[in-house]
């Protein structure tokens, strides 16, 4: 019976789109928030940390407890999390084995799944990425909900990721105004008419988008913005006025909520904010329960940017 109820949730969540699973995360939660799960297994708290050093298996374990007890703490503030698969491929195969266990907790969680891998090929190399997360296998729901890709080689690099959230309900995030500083050197270069390069990838992702709006007015086919550029956020809603805002850099790098409140003119659910270091970390700088801090800086940051959306 049992088995045939999670059957049943799985069909459900693929019969969806991805901006609709979005909305309604949304609105059960009140929230906006996403965790990233960046774990370095030299940060751990020292009852995880003991046995990291002697094997890429020991680290991948410590890993996999790390972001379960995250999970667990963090699961009633956000609405998903955000694994960034760097984290765990420097692990090896052993942490790839932990990035799909974190994944699969997470969705038992009833928590969106965006893989951060900012994946971006051409012809089968860009199907094989697509297949690998966002293509539902053996007739159960795609390992993720979303992958971010990179758009920078163009629309064939993007069409196979964009077919396979057709078919399965998936969603991606394309990088479009990313919050590092370097982002200037080539997106924000002047074109021809005077708009910057990354206008440009902004109206080709609102194009690639159009016909995978759901009920709820949301697109499949959302962007990276960086909330470390405010300006840029209110830009990239007017030219994007349906895709799903990711917008990174609140904590660490500097942004605060404030900075992405203009992000949220499409509605409550149109975008989302993630937060890694400073949640997962947070017992660092606290001093409390690892699972404590983060939970108490989730749910922080969540009432914090939920006022500044104005819903």
């Amino acid at each position: 019976m049992a088995q045939e109820v999670e059957a049943a949730r799985r069909a459900t969540a693929v019969a969806t789109t991805f901006g609709d699973r979005v909305a309604d995360a949304v609105d059960s939660k009140r929230s906006q928030l996403l965790v990233g799960l960046d774990p370095r297994p030299e940060l751990l708290p020292v009852e995880l940390r003991g046995d990291v050093h002697l094997s890429r298996g020991a680290a991948a374990d410590a890993v996999a407890r790390f972001c379960r007890g995250l999970i667990d703490a963090v699961a009633p503030y956000v609405v998903g999390v955000k694994p960034q698969l760097a984290c765990f491929e420097a692990i090896g195969a052993d942490g790839l084995r932990a990035f799909e266990e974190v994944c699969e907790y997470a969705s038992t969680a009833n928590l969106l799944v965006v893989a951060d891998g900012k994946r971006g090929d051409i012809g089968s190399t860009a199907r094989a990425y697509a297949d690998a997360y966002l293509e539902s296998r053996d007739d159960a729901r795609p390992p993720v909900d979303a992958l971010t890709v990179n758009p920078y080689l163009g629309s064939d690099s993007i069409e196979p990721f964009v077919a396979a959230c057709r078919r399965s309900g998936s969603g991606i995030f394309c990088l479009v105004k990313t919050s590092n500083a370097g982002s200037a050197d080539v997106q924000d270069a002047a074109l021809s008419d005077g708009r910057r390069v990354w206008h440009q990838v902004a109206e080709l992702v609102a194009e690639w988008g159009r016909d995978l709006v759901g009920e709820r007015g949301l697109s499949s086919v959302g962007a990276v913005v960086g909330a470390t550029y405010p300006r840029a956020v209110g830009e990239a809603r007017r030219l994007m006025p349906q895709a799903i805002l990711l917008l990174p850099g609140i904590g660490a790098q500097g942004a605060t909520p404030a900075d992405v409140a203009r992000a949220f003119t499409s509605g409550p659910a149109s975008a989302l904010v993630p937060v890694s270091r400073s949640v997962i970390y947070a017992f660092r700088v606290a001093g409390a329960d690892w699972r404590k801090a983060a939970a108490a800086e989730a749910a922080r940051l969540r009432n914090e940017v939920w006022a500044v959306s104005g819903w």
